[in-house]
């Protein structure tokens, strides 16, 4: 009886251990994942919180994509205002009917918009197209509850609709585009539409 209650209590002990060591182990991670800091804005020092989600919380990412974008050291920024996993794409970006992928690639304290041509996971490329670059923190906003200083940098698909919506208000409105565009925002503050065509990226006109 003596030895089955010191296997237990051993048993306690080591399941005890492994919880502690995971919860730090996730912890660590956590910390990892989130940058802070301050920068002088206006003469006055304000702090930053810029959080990013590893690659691997985008499982619908290509395996292809996946893998250069770890091979990079990819990190991807979430904006202060995210609800969930955001700034990665799926959309038909080079023509009507393509599959391809947008990403915010943060790594070494400069985030990169890139863009993946391709179809499935056996054939989309694996060299990205870098549309943009800047510093992570040239990309920050405060927050409108705490005042400090977050991410503001996002993308989204943009469909043919949303793209003609967007240029309700100009004088001679163009053409309906045929296939997505990729809208590139600050929070609160102005979208770029970019959009693929004749072998070349164009930022469509938009309102004043």
């Amino acid at each position: 009886m003596e030895n089955w209650r010191v296997a237990a209590i051993g048993g306690l002990a080591v399941a005890s251990l492994t919880a502690h060591l995971a919860y730090g182990q996730q912890r660590s991670a956590s910390a990892q994942l989130t940058e802070s800091g301050q920068i002088v804005v206006g003469g006055q020092p304000m702090p930053y919180l810029i959080r990013h989600l590893p690659v691997t919380s985008f499982p619908e990412l290509p395996q292809r994509v996946a893998e250069a974008l770890n091979r990079r050291g990819c990190l991807i920024p979430q904006t202060y205002e995210a609800h969930g996993p955001e700034n990665v794409v799926h959309a038909s970006l080079e023509r009507a009917g393509a599959s391809d992928w947008a990403v915010l690639c943060s790594t070494g304290g400069v985030v990169s918009l890139l863009v993946f041509f391709g179809g499935e996971a056996s054939t989309v490329q694996s060299q990205p197209m870098v549309l943009a670059s800047a510093p992570e923190t040239e990309r920050l906003h405060p927050h409108p509850v705490t005042g400090v200083l977050g991410f503001n940098w996002g993308i989204d698909a943009a469909t043919p609709e949303q793209v003609h919506q967007a240029q309700a208000g100009m004088d001679k409105r163009p053409a309906r585009v045929d296939h997505d565009a990729l809208a590139d925002s600050l929070v609160d503050r102005r979208t770029v539409y970019h959009f693929y065509a004749r072998g070349a990226w164009v930022v469509l006109a938009m309102p004043e």
